[in-house]
């Protein structure tokens, strides 16, 4: 066999397997995002199995430009200990106290790196269309290449099955609404219905997001401005201690739920 046959193997044996393997998890995480990243090396930690699905070619969510393309962000005193977690270094602002800054591609790229060392598995440039929901219960993600979704092509996609499924998909609420607008479900809301983002407001929004971290329906869960936005809490702006903390929250409660 010559050396391009080789390698092309390796790629496709590999691969193939990875995502034989990815067919069954315990957590299913839709979006590559600063909490899910947490939230998957959390759960790998503690033996669960766990992938993400990420749409985009590069994770990392909203963590890469920073504010406004200027790559730093911001996180403040009770989320260092989760950057240092990860080894991510961060530099305390001299006239803000409580708050720090850091490289927003070093976080990015360390968020990435310590989710994989963990054991969770990272599907990049792959798309979920659906849910899989049986019994009342959501149970998996339909999934389909993103190429294959923007330019609209007849192919049919492949299920993954999950006892759990987190919604890390960011401001929309791509899955939550999937739920809520085909399975027809009630959440676990004031209205059963997803509230919709307030605008921003730093504070209150920075700890909204921590506190609408939660399962919202039977086997749904929701991190990060996916449960802020479900729940009608305030937008932040490029502070990301919130975000971290919610996928340490949100760990912890999906972990519990598989006794672990």
């Amino acid at each position: 066999m010559s050396s391009e046959n080789l390698i092309s193997s390796a790629i496709v044996r590999k691969f193939c397997g990875k995502l034989l393997d990815g067919l069954k998890l315990d957590v299913a995480i839709v979006g590559g995002g600063p909490s899910a990243l947490v939230a998957a090396r959390d759960l790998g930690k503690r033996g669960l199995k766990v992938a993400i699905f990420e749409r985009k070619l590069a994770p990392g969510g909203g963590t890469w430009g920073g504010g406004m393309l200027f790559n730093e962000v911001v996180v403040q005193d009770e989320a260092l200990p989760i950057l240092d977690d990860f080894g991510i270094r961060h530099e305390i602002i001299a006239d803000a106290p409580g708050y720090h800054t850091l490289d927003s591609v070093e976080m990015a790229s360390g968020l990435i790196f310590g989710a994989l060392q963990s054991g969770a598995k990272i599907f990049n440039s792959v798309s979920v269309e659906d849910i899989v929901f049986k019994d009342g219960k959501v149970n998996g993600l339909v999934i389909n290449w993103t190429p294959v979704e923007r330019l609209g092509m007849h192919v049919d996609p492949l299920t993954v099955i999950a006892d759990c499924v987190l919604d890390g998909t960011g401001h929309p609420s791509e899955i939550i609404r999937l739920a809520t607008d085909k399975a027809k479900i009630k959440l676990d809301t004031p209205t059963g219905a997803i509230l919709g983002e307030k605008p921003m407001w730093v504070d209150n929004g920075e700890a909204s997001t921590v506190a609408n971290t939660r399962e919202y329906f039977p086997g749904l869960f929701a991190c990060g401005m996916s449960a802020n936005n479900v729940m009608g809490g305030y937008r932040m702006g490029p502070v990301f201690g919130g975000m971290l903390l919610s996928g340490r929250k949100i760990a912890g409660l999906i972990a519990s739920r598989c006794g672990k």
